[in-house]
This record gives C-alpha cells, structure tokens and sequence, in this order.
C-alpha cells in the first residue's frame, strides 16, 4: 500500500535481528504482534499471563516476575465452578486450585528468566480505564465476570499513568539493564467505554508515555495508534466490529514495524522464513505426484539450512 502521507518513524537505535530475545506484554495488539514475531520465527513470548491492558496492571506482574513473588492461596478466589486471579486473564483460571498455583508460578519462574534474557521489551497499554476491586481498592487485570457492584471504574490520571510507567522502566532496567523498552498504544477503540472517554483514555496514555520517554533516551515509541487513526483511517480496514484492525491493517502495521525495528538483514532472513512457511501451509492437487515431492524435498533442505544456522527454529 503506497500513502502520500505518513506518520513518520524514527529508526530504532537498537534493532531487532535473529539473535534478539522479545518480550511482549500488553493489550490483544501485542497478541497481533507476537503472532508476526511467531510466524517469522523469532525468539519471544508474549503475554505469559494473557492479555493485559492496563498500566498499572502490566506494572504489577512485571514486579511480581522480577522479585519473583510467588502466587499464593490468598491471591485466587472460587467463582462460577473455576479459580480465578485478578492479576491475570480468565485463560489461565481452572477448575483445580493446586494446579492453577502451580501453574502460575512456573510461568512467573519462566517470565522472570525471559526478562533476564530479553534484549527488547515491548509493551502496549490499551487504556486508562481500570476496574477497583471495592474490597480491597486495587486495580485488577481482569474481571472474571464477577458482579459488577464489586468494582468501581474509574480513569487513571496522566500522573498516575507516568508513575506506572516509571516504576515499570525501573524494574527492567535495575534487573536487565541492556533491554531495549519500547511503548505503544493500541489502536483497538475502547467504545463500549463511550467514544468521548476512549479518546481521554488513549490521550492519558498517549501524554504519560511522551513525558516519561522524553526523559529518558534509552526508551522508544512505535506508533501503531497513530498509523491506524492518521494512515488507515478507512473502515476497508477493520475488521466486522468496526473496532478491530483487519488481516490487511496488521501486515501493514507489521510492514512499518520492519522497517524502522528489524534489521536489513534479519528482513531477509524473514523472507526465506515466509517462503518456507507458505511453502508448508501449501495443500496440493496431487500430493503423491513426482513434482510435489521434489517440492517437499527443496523446503525440507531449506528449513534444514535455516535450522542449522539458527537452532532455536523449529518448522
């Protein structure tokens, strides 16, 4: 897709190449992310804890994976036949309490190691909105479906947002000092919050995240939010819910993404990659036929090759 105007992204300093280790924490976008990172064979994880999108939440398990702060009985409750945490999606809540514990500490044991390990952290907030726990007046990740009348829901202010933030930087950069921390802002529209309140929450996110990388010049900014709303402003981009970037909006996003944080040469890695992927998503007319065979053959040798010059691929 050719745009005569177009939000303009600084090269990263620190780009990404086939020996980087990613973290990707965040909001569904990270989720697309991670996919792309997936697909093209590269060294991450994404949302360990499941899909998280707030500040203060995304705060909150970074300190509890860095301290390695175990999960406790006392941080899950029984609701609707299932143990739930307010710290984590409802993906990872089960019927059985023991096996959720244990659970939730081997991926906290496994965050903590690939924190350690990562060269890049990516993280992308989706909004200022959060729900208050009444109980106990703390922000929780996820709601799990329970009444309504035991939260409260309430926008973070800029301040409190910087300080999230801030905490969050410091966290990863006292433990693994040589991570690159990189920001971004969803471009999924939080309506059902209202349309005038998504855009206060997108401008406190957008505003806290400027005032804290602005002091810092070791931190950086993608701006998925910005392309979407100022190069993708055409609903031929969303997906049915009209809120949702589509297939076509991600691969492009994901094409401004290279650009500006992938290597030359890593992208040409990545062609070689995608060949290899397509090549095997591939479903033939004839699959016993001699041709297909030698096709099957001439991908086997090049994902070999590939396996052999970087042994953490798996095809």
């Amino acid at each position: 897709m050719n745009f005569t105007t177009k939000v303009p992204i600084a090269k990263s300093n620190f780009p990404i190449d086939y020996s980087s280790q990613i973290v990707a924490l965040g909001s569904c976008f990270a989720e697309n992310m991670g996919e792309k990172f997936d697909f093209n064979k590269f060294q991450n994880t994404t949302n360990p804890f499941g899909i998280i999108f707030n500040p203060v939440s995304i705060e909150k398990i970074l300190e509890r994976a860095i301290h390695l702060n175990y999960f406790t009985e006392t941080d899950l409750f029984f609701h609707n036949e299932l143990w739930h945490c307010y710290e984590v999606h409802s993906d990872l809540s089960q019927p059985n309490k023991e096996a959720m514990l244990s659970n939730l500490n081997r991926l906290l044991t496994e965050m903590n190691s690939k924190l350690a390990a990562a060269t890049h952290l990516f993280i992308t907030y989706g909004t200022s909105w959060v729900y208050q726990l009444k109980a106990s007046n703390s922000v929780v990740a996820n709601c799990h479906k329970v009444a309504q009348d035991q939260f409260e829901k309430v926008i973070i202010s800029g301040t409190e947002i910087e300080n999230a933030i801030q905490n969050s930087i410091d966290l990863i950069q006292k433990f693994n000092p040589k991570c690159q921390v990189v920001f971004t802002v969803s471009p999924v529209r939080h309506i059902k919050d209202g349309f005038v309140e998504n855009q206060r929450s997108k401008a406190n996110l957008i505003s806290a995240m400027h005032t804290s990388i602005s002091q810092n010049p070791t931190l950086s900014y993608f701006p998925s939010y910005e392309i979407v709303m100022d190069e993708l402003r055409d609903y031929r981009f969303y997906a049915q819910d009209l809120l949702h970037p589509n297939a076509v909006a991600i691969d492009y996003i994901w094409e401004r993404f290279c650009e500006s944080n992938i290597t030359d040469a890593a992208q040409q890695v990545m062609q070689e990659v995608e060949s290899i992927q397509k090549g095997m998503a591939h479903r033939p007319f004839h699959p016993d036929s001699i041709s297909h065979s030698k096709f099957l053959q001439k991908l086997k040798e090049k994902s070999a090759q590939l396996e052999a010059q970087y042994p953490y691929m798996k095809f």
